[in-house]
């Protein structure tokens, strides 16, 4: 947060020379953490005062999306420039998620050598092993001295993405053993590379499965796995920064299988994209109806109201507490369906168990409106000198918050269910039925309670 206020402060007020010595001083993570805040037109700014090797670094680390909105405000010879310097893992993550026809003048523009890796790893079927893998790696002969492989190590080590692991292979590309960095270092100079060597290497074929190769990764404490062909010729590896990025993605997928929505979130992103980057018509067709929805509470409410119009006119304080009643029951509702989704999408809630979860979250919401029932009757009774009606605004209460906790779970599963854009959904319909039934119980208490006076 800091580094994000320094940023936009020098920018502010044009001093690049100032915001340059500060992202030349600052730690990358600590710019990667600051980006994430900036507008773009900021994040533009920082992309071009940054050395290039920085500036590249911090690109592979941001997301997809982030990196197609930074590509837009490039130039083309800037774009190619960004792309062709990518990590081939990295560019065809990027590639896949493009038109494509931006992806294939993308492509086209790319050096020889780089487009020629790109098509091979774009040749692999998709969620594979070949597909996520980079041909950025050092292999090393057995019969090299430990001091050859070293001066190879230290000649290549910049343009690979990984050192720690290192591959021993044959004239014909055969992998026949790996070693550590830290066992090349510990040897001595004059030994050969085939004396320290571990022969059994642990590896994945190009059409092992994503998720098997990035568990095996996890499972075995890998940095690097070491991937070959149907020859057993090496041709490139998979890095533990992708498995960790695969395992996310991979358990969020499998979170919404194990719960019936399967695709889900494919479905969300695609709403997304209309709800923020689509025309107007089809935003209207998203949004409007559920507003109609609210619209037409609205009246029933009002219908509502006109119908204990007797109680109104009888006792005028009643009306004192409606907003109270309908802001905290809409709060509560608020609060559930938020819980609600954030826990399905981190897998603390399972569907399949979603009844346990649902009565918790009833007890939740009568336990929390209990609480405030006690506290706004009690301050009712007090102002209005009317213990009675203290009652009817903390019982009122209680059902109305319990309501709508119980609401704030099942609008959006059901909505979820019926493959509604619960997104859009949700809030008008829990606001809408929270707001008529709170109305109803208020007045049925205060005529329960009240009675005498009316």
């Amino acid at each position: 947060m800091l580094y994000e206020k320094i940023i936009s402060a020098f920018i502010e007020s044009k001093d690049m020379e100032s915001l340059k010595a500060v992202l030349g001083d600052a730690e990358l993570m600590e710019i990667l953490h600051a980006f994430h805040d900036l507008t773009p037109e900021e994040q533009v700014i920082v992309f071009r005062l940054l050395p290039k090797d920085d500036a590249l670094s911090i690109f592979e680390e941001l997301d997809t999306d982030e990196q197609q909105n930074l590509l837009r405000s490039f130039t083309d010879e800037k774009t190619i420039e960004f792309v062709n310097e990518l990590a081939p893992d990295d560019r065809v993550k990027l590639l896949e998620e493009m038109p494509a026809v931006v992806a294939k003048k993308l492509i086209n523009s790319l050096s020889p050598e780089e487009r020629k890796v790109t098509n091979v790893l774009l040749g692999y079927a998709p969620e594979t092993a070949g597909r996520i893998m980079t041909t950025e790696y050092i292999s090393l002969k057995r019969d090299m001295t430990v001091e050859r492989a070293l001066e190879k190590v230290r000649r290549q080590a910049k343009e690979k993405e990984t050192i720690y692991t290192l591959y021993v292979t044959d004239n014909s590309k055969k992998l026949e053993g790996v070693l550590s960095l830290k066992d090349l270092l510990m040897a001595d100079g004059g030994a050969k590379i085939e004396a320290i060597m571990t022969e059994k290497a642990i590896k994945a074929s190009t059409d092992t499965d994503q998720e098997e190769v990035a568990r095996l990764l996890q499972e075995l404490d890998l940095l690097a796995l070491p991937v070959v062909d149907k020859e057993d010729r090496l041709v490139g590896i998979v890095t533990i920064d992708d498995a960790v990025d695969i395992l996310e993605e991979e358990v969020t997928e499998d979170i919404f299988d194990q719960a019936g929505l399967a695709d889900i979130t494919k479905k969300e992103t695609s709403r997304s994209e209309v709800l923020v980057s689509g025309s107007l018509w089809a935003i209207w067709k998203v949004r409007l109806p559920f507003l109609l929805i609210t619209l037409i509470a609205g009246f029933l409410a009002g219908m509502v109201i006109e119908g204990f119009e007797e109680v109104l006119e009888a006792t005028a304080f009643v009306a004192f507490f409606i907003p109270l009643i309908m802001d905290m029951g809409g709060n509560v509702g608020t609060q559930s369906s938020t819980v609600f989704a954030r826990g399905v999408v981190l897998g603390h809630i399972q569907v399949k168990h979603f009844f346990k979860h649902f009565f918790k979250e009833i007890g939740v919401g009568f336990s929390i409106g209990t609480l405030v029932g006690i506290m706004a009757g009690t301050i009712a009774a007090i102002w209005q000198g009317l213990p009675m009606l203290g009652l009817a605004v903390g019982l009122a209460l209680v059902v109305t918050m319990t309501l709508a906790a119980l609401l704030g779970f099942l609008v959006p599963f059901v909505l979820i269910k019926f493959n509604v854009d619960q997104a859009a959904g949700s809030a008008p319909i829990i606001t809408s039925i929270k707001d008529i039934a709170g109305l109803l119980i208020y007045f049925v208490f205060v005529s329960i309670f009240l009675g005498n006076l009316l």
